[in-house]
């Protein structure tokens, strides 16, 4: 199959899969003498792997990894275990980054006045040039957004 008919197949855009393949994670395909790339039901199967690997927020190279260890009949499910727990952890903190924005957000809007006033806890707490400072109208009780 071209890769149209193999991105339909897999749920996986040609531009992804093109991707895929200049990053590593696909074999890049021989082309037929009119140009095309062929591609055949174990390289649909493998899309469709990246794809639900993608969807589960996995980077690309613990996609390598995985698809490696998948590949490896004598692989040890411990170390499938483990990128999966490793990646579960980088979850975890990006939640907790997520929720402590989400607080502070919530706290400045809850102590903006949101009238027809210039003064504005969220502008200022977005202005100050120490992001360790907290807004000056939270009289130190906000929490700061975190630096990325």
């Amino acid at each position: 199959m071209n890769i149209g008919e193999a991105a339909r197949a897999s749920g996986v855009t040609a531009k992804m899969i093109r991707y895929y393949e200049s990053v590593g994670l696909l074999a890049a395909k021989e082309r037929t003498t009119a140009g095309y790339r062929v591609y055949g039901a174990q390289e649909v199967h493998s899309l469709r792997f990246i794809r639900q690997a993608r969807r589960l927020g996995f980077l690309v190279e613990d996609i390598r990894k995985l698809l490696a260890l998948w590949h490896d009949r004598s692989r040890a499910s411990a170390e499938v275990k483990s990128i999966a727990l490793e990646h579960v952890a980088e979850l975890n903190r990006r939640i907790d980054e997520l929720t402590e924005m989400r607080d502070t957000l919530t706290h400045l809007a809850e102590h903006c006045h949101g009238d027809d006033r210039p003064d504005c806890p969220i502008i200022e707490s977005l202005a100050a040039a120490d992001s360790s400072a907290a807004a000056p109208d939270c009289h130190g009780h906000c929490k700061t957004v975190p630096q990325r």
